[in-house]
């Protein structure tokens, strides 16, 4: 019997982790599964619950233990691939050494492209709230437990589609299908149920949108983070497919 491939997207907010996640989904052989620790982050994290919509819901209808949630995704049998879409931050202190057991792909976006639309929905984003220093903090347990992993950029997804998702699943170790690279305008139903808060575009999209630059003017308060955030995102473009 062929071992379930267990495949962990470690993303920061407003990265496209959804549109990879729809991706995903049109695959006859995976089932995804939504920030599936985003309740143990808000139980273990109540500053965030301030400028986190819907926390009331997200705690009253999520497992709240990580380490449970982590027993699922590590015993779920389902599919032969699962694909489970996190934010990186939502890791806080919980055990990492189930990594051994995952395939890692961080994901990451051009912070230039990233803070104006995060700043949307969440007015004053502090670094830890946007996860490019814990994408280079989780990088390091890699390389230093010796777990393999890859980073996808975000551009570079939306520029070529086809030829990152084929590395991509090279990668995973499953062949790359025409069905990943487009949806049918809907909404999941393994959708969070935060996704009124922050899925619109996605529900409205039939595929990955073209790249677009941002046209408005970087917000000025906004500077002094891009700067910090800049640095953290030049390092992980160095181990983008």
């Amino acid at each position: 019997m062929q071992e379930t491939k267990r495949v962990c997207l470690w993303s920061g907010p407003r990265n496209i982790s959804t549109a990879l996640m729809y991706s995903f989904a049109q695959r006859g052989d995976t089932k995804v599964f939504d920030e599936p620790l985003y309740a143990y982050y808000l139980k273990r994290h109540p500053q965030a619950h301030s400028y986190h919509p819907g926390t009331e819901d997200i705690l009253a209808t999520m497992e709240n233990d990580g380490d449970k949630v982590v027993d699922m995704m590590l015993n779920d049998n389902e599919k032969s691939v699962l694909f489970f879409k996190h934010m990186t931050h939502h890791l806080l202190d919980l055990d990492r050494s189930f990594m051994h057991k995952t395939i890692n792909v961080i994901l990451t976006r051009d912070p230039k492209d990233m803070l104006p639309s995060f700043v949307k929905v969440i007015k004053n984003p502090k670094l830890e709230d946007i996860g490019y220093k814990l994408h280079i903090d989780l990088l390091e347990y890699f390389q230093k437990n010796n777990i393999p992993f890859t980073v996808l950029d975000s551009k570079r997804v939306l520029e070529n589609p086809k030829v990152v998702l084929s590395k991509l699943c090279e990668f995973i170790d499953i062949p790359f299908e025409e069905c990943m690279l487009s949806w049918k305008s809907q909404q999941l139903q393994e959708d969070g149920i935060w996704a009124k808060y922050w899925y619109s575009n996605v529900h409205k999209s039939t595929g990955f949108i073209k790249y677009r630059p941002k046209e408005e003017p970087f917000p000025e308060h906004l500077k002094p983070l891009y700067q910090v955030s800049n640095v953290y995102y030049q390092k992980l473009l160095k181990y983008a497919l």
